[in-house]
């Protein structure tokens, strides 16, 4: 389904975080979404490619790479709404109501570690 909008997977989580916060660094974008340097450069530069987010040096610290969205790039986001909501419908219409309410509790179990072991591993640097 990403693949009919000119996404590769992973992409999308990518983008919604810039939806959240447009003109983050390349770094902090990795930590988010619990991904390596080279993974997350890869990524970037395909969806610079594709015209849908530019990098930039930040002129606080010409080290960092910021990476923004493009109007294609903000474009997208209801596509990409549209296509995980689709894709949950089609994954929760086989599950009972206690079946979906386990996962959703589970859900939040894992994001929950997740945002721990990203805050543990920023205070560790």
């Amino acid at each position: 389904m990403l693949r009919e909008i000119g996404l590769f997977a992973g992409q999308e989580i990518m983008l919604m975080q810039l939806w959240d916060q447009d003109g983050q660094s390349q770094q902090s974008l990795g930590r988010l979404i619990g991904l390596d340097h080279s993974t997350v450069a890869k990524s970037v530069k395909r969806m610079e490619e594709a015209g849908l987010v530019t990098r930039t040096r930040s002129p606080q610290d010409k080290r960092v790479t910021l990476v923004s969205l493009t109007d294609s790039g903000r474009e997208l986001e209801a596509k990409v709404n549209d296509i995980w909501n689709r894709l949950e419908r089609i994954t929760a219409e086989r599950l009972t109501e206690k079946e979906r309410r386990l996962l959703v509790s589970l859900s939040y179990k894992i994001a929950a570690a997740i945002d721990e072991a990203n805050l543990n591993s920023v205070s560790e640097e």
